[in-house]
């Protein structure tokens, strides 16, 4: 698939790059300004706030809902590894003020880390007519744990699922 081919998820339009994806597994990982995945995420009249900003708790929805994109666009073979993920904490650092009228948003992610039982995922979120390469608008991460279902008890990541969460952090 394209960068251009897009497909729709929900209200999200969500473009991928497979190819560009499997030579970065099989290079282990991103380039420092990279991102695993990129999604545009419509912005709602219901998550401006009357002064027409996008209020600081919808932000973290508009997240929650590329996360969903990228961990549903990955395949079957990462399902144990999403199935069994749990939000542990979120941070955001806002830069600028985001408001409708900068809608869609588009949101890069990648993985900023990983230890033995949670991975962290980085985000960038910028303006729909920002150009390439501009600061974002804030930067976010989310602490993921992943825990076995049935036993309701942390786990421990799978050689492979910590490869896969390698290929996609960055490099530097």
């Amino acid at each position: 698939m394209r960068k251009s081919d897009l497909s729709w998820i929900g209200i999200l339009r969500v473009g991928h790059d497979w190819a560009t994806t499997t030579q970065r597994e099989a290079a282990g990982v991103l380039e420092p300004d990279a991102f695993a995945f990129e999604a545009t995420v419509a912005v709602r009249w219901s998550d401006a706030d009357s002064t027409g900003a996008i209020n600081d708790a919808r932000l973290v929805t508009l997240m929650e809902e590329a996360r969903v994109a990228w961990l549903l666009s990955v395949g079957a073979q990462y399902r144990p590894l999403i199935t069994s993920a749990m939000i542990v904490t979120v941070g955001i650092r806002f830069r600028r003020r985001l408001t409708h009228r900068d809608g869609p948003v588009r949101i890069g992610m990648w993985i900023d880390g990983h230890r033995s039982v949670d991975f962290v995922i980085g985000y960038e979120i910028r303006a729909g007519g920002d150009p390439a390469g501009s600061a974002p608008a804030a930067t976010a991460t989310t602490q993921m744990a992943v825990v076995d279902i049935e036993k309701h008890t942390l786990r421990r990541l799978t050689s492979e699922e910590k490869g896969h969460l390698a290929a996609w952090s960055r490099s530097g």
